[in-house]
Formats: C-alpha cells, structure tokens, sequence
C-alpha cells in the first residue's frame, strides 16, 4: 500500500548521497525540459520553471503525494521582484474563512537569485545550509524549503521553519543543514561593491542638480533624504525631499557633509 503524505513525511529517513543526488537529476532535467533556462546561471526565467521544479520533487521525492494532498486546492507560483531580503514564501489563503476555498501560493524572489552568481559575488552562496554552485541550485534549495511549508500547512496547518519538526523534514528529505538563506541582498551588494549602506552621506544628480542626502533604506534601489524646506516632516523635526536613486549611481561622501 502506498503511504499517504503524513505516513511519508514521518517515515523518511535521512540519507545524504540520496538527497544530492537527486538535486543533481532534477537539476540536469531542469535545464533539458524548460525552453528557457539553458544554463545553470540562467538569465531569465519563467513561472512554469518553477512550476515544473515543483512537479519534478512532488514526484520523485514525494511520490507525488503533495498533490494529492493538495486535492482540489488551488497551488500558484509567482515570481516576486520586490521580494529583497526573502528567497521566498509560501502563503496560505482561506483557512480562516470558511467561505473561501483554501488556496496556496509560492513566490520566490528574482531580484535575491539575479544578485548571485554574477561573477562578482565576494563570498560563497548558501541555501539552507548547503553551498550552492549555480543560480538554478539556489532556486532548487528555495523550491526544497518552500516545499516543507506546504507539507506543514497540508499536514498541520501552519508552518515554522525555526521549530523542530521543520527542520527534522528538511534535513530527512533534502539535507538543509539550516533554514535560512544567506543570498546576497541589495543592501549587501550595496556596501560591499560601492561602500553604500544606510546612515550614509552620499551625493547624486537628479533632473541635472546635484543633491547631496543620506541613505535611509537599501532594496533595489536607494532611498536617500535630501534635507528641503518643502519637504515631508520626519522625526527629527526637519524636512525632507524623498529620492530612489539606483546605488551605483551614488557616490558616498567621506567627509560628513549636511544635506543641502
């Protein structure tokens, strides 16, 4: 008889050669399968990559039990550019109300898996714990992750990748040896390749003038306040005019220099 998902999951146990190697299949049919990818250091990429990602390891690895205990629930996959300090996320919907049928969805972030692997990256890049050699294993490790919280949310209706019962599921079935993910973000590449980070004093030119203002927040672009009379009150009691300014656009001012 085969073993539903909750037998599954609790009777797995964890073989390291196994998990590699399977990453290793998927990762090869990856690239035969998808019209698009072509290398491991993909430079774009489509919803049905992932999509297909998530049939491959609901086959090979779960013998396709997740779909089935999905049964008639919606499962959507989103590629998020906003998403700058996440690799990504699975959401739950309708659980709360009856009178929507329960759905899910899984988003991975484009901007985190387009920083790596660009030829500059100034330290290794890890994934749950495990190293990764190219762009797409990144985004195989992200899958693997957010499989596990489906997995909880089908079983037990919430998710913690911090608790125990998490990472006993990630370590048997995938080998994650943690359950964060240090790709590099923004506003790491930021310090690390231009010296740009938040508090920073920095100039830049906008509209033909130059301004000079400090960095208040780093995502995919920098958020810098430039001091203005006409501008919006902020905690310090002065005014504020507002700019997002691509990072390597700005220049960072060693001395400190009040903001015009």
């Amino acid at each position: 008889m085969t073993p539903n998902l909750h037998d599954l999951v609790d009777g797995r146990q964890h073989a390291v050669e196994s998990c590699a190697r399977t990453r290793r299949l998927i990762h090869d049919a990856s690239l035969q399968e998808s019209p698009g990818l072509g290398t491991g250091n993909f430079t774009s990429i489509h919803v049905s990559d992932v999509a297909r990602l998530f049939h491959r390891y609901d086959r090979d690895v779960f013998d396709e039990n997740i779909r089935t205990a999905l049964g008639t629930a919606p499962l959507r996959f989103r590629l998020s550019k906003h998403m700058t300090s996440s690799g990504g996320q699975t959401a739950s919907y309708g659980l709360k109300n009856r009178s929507r049928r329960r759905s899910f969805e899984i988003s991975v972030s484009t901007t985190l898996l387009f920083q790596c692997f660009g030829g500059e990256d100034h330290r290794p890049i890890t994934v749950a714990g495990v190293e990764c050699t190219d762009r797409l294993e990144a985004l195989q490790l992200i899958t693997e992750h957010e499989l596990v919280h489906l997995i909880e949310m089908l079983l037990w209706q919430s998710s913690s990748c911090s608790a125990d019962r998490f990472q006993s599921i990630a370590w048997r079935f995938f080998g994650h040896r943690g359950h964060t993910h240090a790709l590099i973000t923004p506003r790491e590449r930021a310090l690390a390749k231009f010296g740009i980070k938040p508090g920073a004093t920095v100039r830049f030119v906008a509209n033909g003038t130059q301004h000079t203002g400090v960095v208040n927040r780093v995502t995919k672009r920098a958020t810098v306040l430039v001091r203005n009379p006409k501008g919006v009150r902020y905690t310090d009691g002065r005014r504020y005019a507002k700019f997002y300014v691509p990072v390597e656009l700005l220049e960072s001012v060693t001395a400190k220099v009040a903001p015009s």
